[in-house]
């Protein structure tokens, strides 16, 4: 899901999202600022009493143009809350919002504007959502690989236009605009990226999708072997933290050293 280009420059953040997993994701290939939310959804839900599956329509599972009304209301819904519980902050250009007459204003504008949500079912299947989602749970908004290097108060780093036949390319900034675009994407203390709800909410989900599992007939969630965090890394990153990153092919080893301790005083 994906909201409408016109909230970007007001950075009010106030996720809504749908009721089993969502994660907010802040920038675009050129690390400008571009709100969005990637949601899974199941496709069915437990009923009240937890007896049964209810299974969502096998064409769909929402109408696309009445689930972006309803998304629509609830964020700005949302906003409106925080505004009269004095949760938000206005500084610079956004400054005027502060006022309740201009952000009511403001508000009122965005309700015009047709916002953008697209669902889908997974092509490939839920394994392959998961793992395309996995690569950016816990990613920055530029990794190092990305760097071409950093000359004359310039950075250029490449990134991938999609417009252009996914070709890749190199972007020059200078170093306080590149500054600027990266520090847009790093949260507020205590804000979270990904947020769980109904059947994945952390205080029930153990019981909640052992029932579910009960409920379809499939066997227990088998138990998740230990993995270190060498492999966890490299799966989520593709980044080898074995591999020498001066030459790019010697192989790291850990060493141990001796604790070196404080002469002896004899006196």
């Amino acid at each position: 899901m994906r909201s409408n280009p016109a909230l970007e420059p007001s950075r009010l953040l106030s996720v809504i999202a749908c009721r089993h997993c969502a994660r907010l994701h802040t920038w675009g290939q050129t690390r400008a600022q571009h709100l969005h939310l990637h949601c899974l959804v199941t496709g069915g839900a437990l009923a009240a009493d937890g007896a049964q599956w209810i299974s969502g329509r096998s064409s769909f599972l929402f109408p696309v143009r009445a689930l972006a009304t309803v998304f629509r209301a609830k964020y700005l819904a949302g906003l409106q809350r925080a505004y009269d519980h004095g949760q938000l902050a206005f500084a610079g250009g956004i400054a005027a919002l502060a006022d309740r007459r201009t952000f009511t204003g403001f508000l009122g504008g965005l309700r015009t504007i047709d916002w953008v949500v697209y669902a889908k079912r997974p092509f490939a299947g839920p394994a392959q959502v998961l793992e395309y989602l996995g690569r950016y749970t816990h990613r920055v908004a530029l990794s190092n690989h990305r760097l071409v290097d950093h000359r004359d108060g310039r950075v250029r780093f490449r990134w991938r236009d999609y417009a252009d036949h996914d070709r890749v390319k190199v972007m020059t900034l200078e170093a306080d605009e590149f500054l600027r675009r990266f520090l847009l994407h790093v949260v507020p203390r205590g804000f979270m990226r990904i947020r769980h709800f109904g059947l994945l909410a952390n205080r029930t989900r153990r019981s909640t999708l052992r029932r579910c599992r009960d409920v379809l007939g499939q066997p227990p969630s088998p138990e998740a072997p230990l993995e270190s965090v060498v492999a966890l890394v490299h799966r989520l990153t593709a980044i080898d933290l074995t591999c020498c990153p001066v030459c790019g092919q010697g192989r790291m080893r850990i060493t141990p050293i001796a604790p070196t301790l404080p002469p002896l005083d004899t006196s």
